[in-house]
């Protein structure tokens, strides 16, 4: 499936992973920052371009600006100019961090991405938001460029391991959740054929929240208003990500379980929409028990986010299944 948004292309498919990487890209010398372990995983892919690459360790600590001064000190050992092609090879850090440097080596080069984590190939690579870490606030250092391609090749799916699947299941919810109630059906349908990694319905639901993700970006790329609605969960699921140290896509989880109770208790939302959410994430085997965080500690995180503003903080929260509403609201009332 091709899909177009932007000015991006984005290609799905699951193709056997064989041959070089470089007859994707028509850029002769692309230099590649790849995840140290897709790396290992997939030698062959990169037998042709090792003089070309970049190892990248797939952690939040390298989401920081010393090693974005490292990599940039590395194109210029190798004396590439502003006609420099860079590809991102891996999950959400390396997508973060190969749009970053591209959209401030020599005020801007070209670059793509291969996204090879679920949580990457849904939501990461798409949308053209690339940041870095400061201090303990996630992605507080940031630009939006959208990249010139993005292979996603479903096959990389087959190697995850069970949290790292699991996490990017929550992204597919919360699309789901923000846009679509016929897609959030099928996930409660489906989603044990989703979770044996079923090659046709893991293309199903890649499209789905491509496409939901893609049309929410076309209408409002840098995030002025509708596109706020890809937040939902996010808002707790960061300061418990940060707190906590837990995989990004566990934390929305539970930050969703947080959106729907505030839903409720100051909006007077329909609890069973919270109960259908709860239910499908507990199917996925993602955390739901909320009892144990400080609420307080959560708060103080919060007002580190960078959607902040003052006291107030838009917040996504679910009229119904398939359908989010940014409510602006006093942190103080959180507490």
């Amino acid at each position: 499936m091709k899909l177009k948004y932007k000015n991006t292309e984005v290609v799905i498919c699951s193709s056997e992973l064989k041959g070089s990487i470089e007859t994707l890209f028509e850029h002769p010398k692309a230099v590649y920052l790849v995840d140290e372990n897709v790396y290992d995983l997939y030698p062959d892919l990169y037998s042709q371009v090792v003089e070309r690459i970049i190892k990248v360790k797939a952690s939040e600590s390298s989401k920081s600006l010393r090693n974005v001064e490292a990599i940039i000190e590395t194109l210029i050992e190798k004396e590439l100019d502003r006609s420099a092609f860079l590809v991102g090879v891996g999950g959400g850090v390396v997508c973060d961090l190969t749009g970053f440097v591209a959209s401030i080596y020599k005020r801007g080069v070209k670059f793509a991405l291969v996204p090879t984590t679920l949580l990457a190939q849904v939501d990461a690579s798409i949308g053209g938001k690339n940041g870095v870490n400061a201090a303990h606030a996630k992605n507080m250092i940031g630009t939006i460029i959208q990249p010139e391609f993005i292979w996603i090749n479903i096959r990389f799916l087959l190697s995850l391991s069970d949290q790292e699947f699991n996490s990017g299941l929550a992204e597919v919810v919360k699309h789901a959740c923000i846009k679509s109630k016929a897609y959030f059906k099928f996930l409660e349908e489906n989603i044990h054929s989703i979770k044996k990694r079923s090659l046709t319905q893991l293309e199903f639901i890649i499209c789905q929240s491509v496409a939901i993700k893609s049309n929410v970006v076309e209408s409002d790329e840098i995030e002025s208003g509708p596109r706020k609605v890809l937040n939902f969960g996010h808002t707790y699921g960061h300061a418990i990500e940060v707190s906590t140290g837990i995989p990004h896509g566990y934390a929305v989880s539970l930050g969703m379980v947080l959106a729907n109770e505030i839903g409720h208790a100051m909006f007077d939302l329909n609890e069973a929409v919270g109960t259908r959410v709860q239910r499908l994430l507990e199917a996925i085997e993602l955390p739901v028990a909320i009892d144990h965080f400080n609420k307080e500690e959560l708060i103080a995180a919060i007002y580190a986010d960078k959607k902040r503003n003052g006291n107030v903080i838009d917040f996504v929260i679910l009229k119904d299944i398939g359908s989010a509403q940014i409510q602006k609201i006093d942190l103080c009332a959180l507490k």
